[in-house]
């Protein structure tokens, strides 16, 4: 009888996918008409900046560190995008470019200083922030048209959202998972000591990581300004809280650079479907962030599960 049942650890890998599949199932007992191109089309709207945010905490939490500035930066990003790069695109290129570096010195102020990521990265926030504000007090500016119409695309078939989603997934995951500078990645979260003493050097994985997480911000909020055509300081403040559900959603865990890319783009999914499923039923925007949070502890309660069964096999 147990040799027919999966393994636990089968089991946990495929929790992300099935969590997602579970909510698909509610929203086709919901609202049936909700499941078809148009339907997909709407609800995963803005699948593509969250799961682009979500790679990009990923980044951060593969060294063992947590970022609590992705959101504040997206939206500056975001400002950026509907200001600068549309009346000045070589200036918001530039600013842009800078961002990234300045996410890159952040990670080599942490590592060099041995600083606690969590300290840095909310004084992160409010510099992003700010800087936002001081470039767009209120809402409004307007997105480059080349960017809204790349986002808008309308592909056959399977909504572009989707498409993007899946694409970001496997080209994360074979640079991480799946090649070697990756597994030397992931090591500096695991057993950095070991890759210390096999002559890797520690900062540059950190300074990496970190501008790599700047890189996927920057796309995360250019995603985003192209949707909504227009930005303000507060546009992706939700992003950090939902970023680090996908991540944890998804398979990751804050220790020990265990991570799934393709769990953590849908995770980051399912965290929009819970929205729009939440909107099917009528609740609150007030709730719904507290019902996505239950939906997390859900999910993180069956993995609990899972892992005591493995641990007794």
């Amino acid at each position: 009888m147990n040799a027919l049942m999966p393994s636990p650890r089968l089991v946990r890998a495929a929790l992300p996918a099935l969590s997602f599949a579970a909510l698909l199932v509610a929203i086709w007992f919901v609202q049936p008409r909700a499941i078809s191109y148009f339907g997909f089309n709407l609800m995963l709207n803005l699948a593509m900046p969250i799961a682009f945010a979500t790679i990009a905490q990923l980044c951060v939490i593969t060294v063992n560190d947590l970022d609590l500035s992705i959101g504040a930066f997206v939206s500056f990003v975001a400002c950026v995008g509907a200001t600068w790069l549309n009346a000045t695109p070589l200036l918001g290129v530039a600013v842009l470019l800078g961002a990234v570096v300045v996410y890159a010195l952040v990670g080599a102020l942490i590592h060099l200083r041995n600083l606690p990521s969590i300290v840095v990265t909310l004084g992160m926030s409010f510099f992003w922030l700010g800087c936002s504000v001081l470039l767009l007090p209120s809402p409004g500016g307007s997105a480059p048209a080349w960017l809204a119409a790349l986002v808008k695309v309308r592909t056959p078939l399977v909504p572009f959202a989707i498409l993007v989603s899946a694409a970001l997934a496997l080209v994360v995951h074979v640079g991480l998972m799946r090649s070697a500078w990756g597994a030397i990645l992931r090591g500096a979260g695991g057993n950095p000591v070991a890759v210390a003493r096999a002559g890797w050097s520690l900062l540059r994985t950190k300074v990496t990581m970190f501008a790599l997480a700047g890189f996927f911000g920057v796309l995360s909020g250019l995603s985003l300004v192209g949707l909504t055509t227009s930005a303000d300081a507060n546009i992706a403040i939700r992003y950090t809280l939902l970023s680090i559900a996908g991540v944890i959603l998804g398979g990751g865990e804050f220790v020990g650079g265990r991570v799934s890319p393709v769990g953590a783009v849908l995770g980051a999914m399912t965290l929009t479907l819970a929205g729009s499923l939440l909107s099917f039923l009528r609740i609150s925007p007030d709730w719904q962030i507290g019902a996505q949070g239950a939906i997390l502890i859900v999910v993180l309660a069956l993995r609990a599960l899972v892992n005591r069964l493995e641990r007794r096999r």
